[in-house]
């Protein structure tokens, strides 16, 4: 029997399981035991699980697990907050560099509820009749809706989800336009298999699909999702899009010790 000490965070209802593994003592390939520790009804309850681990440059390295158990491609919000967790465990003051699944990352903390994290720059970007694709760390398909409030979100991302990307799947966003650069959004992540309150890098993909469509000429935008308000900013450049970056709140919600 082990005991696993965690932390628990979210970034506007993201919510993420938190381990220091700089001592490599968890088990990395444990499919079912991060699976166990992101169910909602026998372990702690998340819709990820992510490493803090030594880097030999950077301050950190970021390892992601989603809420199946399986290692996945970068999360906007889970980096957001594991730059808290760099902060709470005192190996950063108010920025850090540190490496995800997609390169490195630079971020600052803004103030005690807030942090600023640079996104990968996107460069490649599909657009079609009804949605764009993107990959913004993650894949994204950004689609418009006028009925945000009454869609079957999990109903109509599962299908989109499995039907149009496959076995590798895709993150679905339903994105409703509020004003000239205010949008909702709500997200069917897959990995979760079910729609978040948020994903980090599913509003990054809709503000810049959003720009590249013209439905914002602004370079910051505001998006709005069940879990709270997230800021997206970047420049448009000859490749695509560069500087990107997710501000929004990152907070310790609880630590524990979980026995298995």
């Amino acid at each position: 029997m082990s005991h696993i000490h965690f932390y628990k965070y979210q970034g506007t209802g993201n919510d993420f399981v938190m381990i220091d593994n700089r001592d490599q003592l968890f088990s990395k390939n444990d499919t079912k035991l991060i699976e166990l520790l992101c169910d909602r009804k026998f372990g702690i309850g998340a819709d990820g699980l992510i490493l803090l681990e030594n880097h030999p440059t950077a301050h950190f390295k970021m390892v992601y697990y989603n809420a199946d158990g399986q290692e996945s491609t970068m999360c906007g919000n889970g980096g957001r907050c594991l730059v808290r967790f760099a902060q709470f465990l005192e190996i950063i003051k108010d920025t850090a560099t540190f490496e995800a699944i997609d390169g490195m990352h630079h971020a600052r903390v803004v103030d005690d509820i807030s942090i600023s994290l640079q996104m990968s720059d996107v460069t490649e970007m599909r657009i079609e009749n009804t949605y764009v694709y993107t990959d913004t760390g993650s894949p994204h398909h950004v689609q418009l809706t006028e009925n945000l409030t009454e869609i079957d979100v999990y109903k109509e991302g599962k299908y989109l989800r499995d039907n149009v990307y496959g076995k590798a799947g895709a993150n679905i966003n339903f994105v409703q336009l509020q004003d000239s650069n205010t949008f909702k959004v709500r997200t069917y992540e897959r990995g979760v298999e079910d729609e978040t309150l948020s994903c980090g890098t599913g509003v990054t993909a809709v503000a810049i699909a959003m720009h590249k469509t013209n439905h914002t000429a602004s370079n910051e935008v505001t998006l709005e999702t069940p879990g709270g308000v997230l800021k997206v900013s970047f420049e448009a450049c000859d490749t695509g899009y560069e500087n990107i970056w997710l501000t929004g709140p990152a907070l310790q919600v609880f630590k524990g010790t979980f026995t298995a």
